[in-house]
């Protein structure tokens, strides 16, 4: 039986520029750092985002951007803060797809080696909600 998310890796070229995105953006915090030491394929940091174990590991970039995507669930009074943070780093955003009203908001950001990102304000029951609506709503 699956207990849950164990962890995600993401392959990067800069350690230290991968630190900085994933600290600055979604408050991430440093729990290891294999330096010299190679236990793994090669050198490698683990963070904690919250709860969720997130692995990075020197190595080729994706070779290009798609719409494949890891969401993190941000407060929708906190919408503004964090776009500010993304273009303090510079990175290259996507435009939101189009939405119905009541599915939540969302930034979606690219690192460096070709990973998107989401800030999502939404959750799985309030899209639920509203998909069951249909796509006219009553006024």
């Amino acid at each position: 039986m699956i207990e849950g998310l164990s962890h995600m890796t993401f392959i990067v070229r800069d350690l230290d520029r991968m630190t900085e995105i994933l600290e600055g953006i979604l408050d991430a915090r440093e729990v290891y750092a294999s330096g010299a030491e190679q236990f793994s394929l090669s050198r490698e940091k683990f963070f904690l985002i919250g709860d969720i174990w997130v692995a990075i590991m020197e190595g080729e970039p994706l070779p290009e951007r798609s719409y494949n995507h890891i969401a993190f669930k941000i407060d929708d009074a906190d919408f503004d803060r964090y776009a500010e943070r993304v273009k303090a780093l510079g990175l290259d955003t996507r435009p939101p797809r189009p939405r119905v009203e009541g599915e939540g908001r969302s930034i979606y950001f690219y690192d460096d080696d070709n990973h998107m990102f989401e800030l999502h304000t939404g959750t799985l029951a309030e899209r639920l909600a509203r998909y069951a609506k249909g796509l006219k709503v009553a006024q």
